[in-house]
């Protein structure tokens, strides 16, 4: 979430949904206290206009050409969706579905 409100999220508009790199799950083990990645991205879906959040760790990454994207890389992906649960995505999985979400 950016310190100054921008005029807009376009960014470069390649895909319809906004992506997430160097997504970290919440580790127990953490002195940290304050709000995970996950909650964070949770808030951002109730409050914004966005619906669909791709993250990607370290070692993911998203191969789009044309109408097809598939999650390619060394690890899984977890896709955030607004009113649904978080899902982890294995690697292969076909994503096209997710360019098909109007803008």
């Amino acid at each position: 979430m950016p310190i100054v409100y921008p005029p807009s999220f376009t960014a470069l508009d390649l895909v319809p949904f906004n992506i997430n790199p160097h997504y970290l799950d919440h580790d127990p083990e953490s002195k940290h206290k304050g709000e995970t990645r996950e909650e964070r991205i949770l808030q951002y879906l109730e409050i914004g206009s966005v619906e669909t959040v791709l993250c990607l760790r370290e070692g993911g990454t998203l191969l789009v050409n044309g109408d097809s994207a598939i999650l390619k890389g060394i690890i899984k992906a977890k896709l955030f969706q607004k009113d649904e649960i978080p899902k982890e995505l294995e690697v292969g999985t076909d994503l096209s579905f997710l360019l098909k979400i109007a803008k």
